[in-house]
């Protein structure tokens, strides 16, 4: 009897950490095989569910991200991506970027052509100009965007349905939006720009390029590329989404000893505080500005993201050298502050340029007088300098000064900062607001209605943008101290 071909439907098990907690996402596809006898079938049937488990459970390993490798079903997409970002950024690397920006920067649209498909790149110079005050080349940026490692990928189960993907490097998140979203960041484009400009260590995500990929035969597609708050994240040992309310903001925690990366919730915070000390003043007051920026625009269910990981031992120290100083202690304090002296935090505003010129000047001071400046916590907080003569450890610091700033410059005050990582006495705590497209229209009016009949004397997210604002300040001021 000759064989016949059947058509059966098989299962592609896909596991992933999204913004609460791991999921597995079942999808499935048709495919053609030839009938078989009853224990070849069933033979075939384990063999195929082993394969499955076990890239699930090789998947699991990964911490809920897993490469996009030749078999995944974006293979191909993200592989046009990296190719039309290449391309895209070396553009820009090649033209000059203007002394000023102009309207037509706002509005231009650049269209590259490629072989199977095209990439649109919206106001392309006002992203460049903003990634080089946040201290990025554009050989960098291309570099992490276009290496040969794969993309990775994670499922969200966000309402937007986006899909997510991560820079091999976990650097840069590449997400998918809607054309409506799309419009709403360009049209508003010129004021979160200012708004960066007047804060350079604003808490609002940073967004560094605008997309659109059309593939022949297929739904175009845009996507944004912004900043990961979580990066690095080799130590960080809790991340949490705050939206400063009760209703589904539970998450349940992973299995003691997991490697599985779960983002908590609100109701997981409870009866713990981020512990800043002097700087608090400081996020209190951030916090107030960005999200007053945001009830400007009209939008609301925006989070906030926090991550935390323990210092290392020599940063609990209570001594430091004068570069150690500026890693500890400087972070988000106001330009005017002295860079030897910690003065209350204030409000961040316009870092002066020559800051930078103004700490290697006293570094180099301290290294021709072949002195450097062992600084001293004092009980009120203030520091206290002992002249040491140590001529050779000068020179070393100043080496490793000039490394730091490459590498960590998000962390000095006079540079303006992607993201933003704050040191309390324990604890070094990563903190970005993002998720700030929804605005609060019609359907959203409605919706805040009919949660209010449901959930009664309950606090859920869907608020006007004023009380919004109000209810994440009020919630970051009774969880920190």
């Amino acid at each position: 009897m000759f064989p016949r071909t059947v058509v059966i439907e098989t299962m592609l098990f896909r596991i992933s950490c999204c913004k609460s907690h791991v999921i597995i996402m079942v999808n499935t596809t048709t495919m053609a095989i030839l009938e078989m006898s009853g224990p070849s079938v069933s033979r075939h049937n384990r063999n195929m569910k082993g394969r499955r488990w076990g890239g699930l459970r090789q998947r699991w390993k990964m911490l809920g991200l897993f490469e996009i490798d030749q078999q995944h079903e974006f293979y191909s997409l993200t592989c046009m991506m990296k190719e039309g970002l290449c391309a895209a950024i070396q553009n820009t690397i090649d033209n000059p970027l203007p002394d000023e920006l102009s309207e037509d920067d706002y509005n231009l649209e650049v269209t590259q052509i490629h072989k199977d498909f095209r990439m649109e790149t919206y106001a392309g110079p006002v992203f460049a100009i903003l990634r080089r005050s946040l201290g990025m080349t554009e050989r960098e940026y291309q570099q992490s965007l276009s290496s040969e490692g794969s993309y990775l990928q994670f499922i969200s189960n966000s309402k937007s349905k986006a899909d997510f993907f991560l820079t091999n490097d976990k650097r840069f998140f590449l997400k998918t939006q809607s054309k409506r979203e799309v419009r709403f960041l360009l049209s508003n484009l010129r004021i979160y720009m200012e708004h960066l400009g007047n804060y350079p260590h604003s808490l609002l995500v940073k967004f560094l390029g605008v997309h659109r990929i059309k593939i022949a035969h297929q739904k175009m597609k845009y996507f944004i590329v912004m900043q990961s708050v979580f990066f690095p994240d080799d130590r960080i040992t809790a991340r949490y989404d705050i939206k400063g309310c009760e209703v589904s903001r539970w998450t349940d925690p992973p299995p003691e000893c997991s490697h599985v990366i779960v983002v908590l919730k609100d109701l997981n915070f409870e009866g713990q505080f981020i512990n800043l000390d002097q700087q608090r003043l400081w996020l209190l007051r951030q916090v107030q500005i960005d999200t007053a920026f945001l009830q400007t625009l009209n939008v609301l269910d925006y989070s906030l993201l926090l991550a935390q990981q323990p210092l290392h031992q020599d940063e609990l120290s209570q001594s430091h050298s004068f570069t150690t100083l500026i890693k500890r202690t400087k972070k988000s304090v106001n330009a005017t502050s002295s860079p030897t002296r910690v003065a209350p935090a204030t409000v961040p505003g316009v870092v002066a340029e020559d800051d930078s010129t103004l700490l290697f000047t006293e570094l180099n001071c301290a290294t021709s007088q072949g002195q450097a400046t062992e600084m001293h916590c004092c009980n009120n907080g203030s520091y206290e300098g002992e002249s040491i003569d140590q001529p050779s450890r000068t020179g070393a610091e100043s080496a490793d000064l000039q490394v730091f700033q490459a590498q960590n410059r998000r962390l000095l005050p006079n540079f303006k900062n992607p993201l933003h990582v704050i040191d309390g006495p324990e604890q070094r705590y990563f903190i970005g607001i993002i998720d700030i497209f929804t605005v609060y229209g019609f359907r959203k009016r409605l919706e805040h209605l009919w949660k209010r009949l449901r959930h009664p004397r309950q606090t859920f997210s869907t608020v006007s943008p004023p009380a919004y604002c109000h209810r994440l300040c009020h919630w970051v001021q009774n969880h920190t101290k």
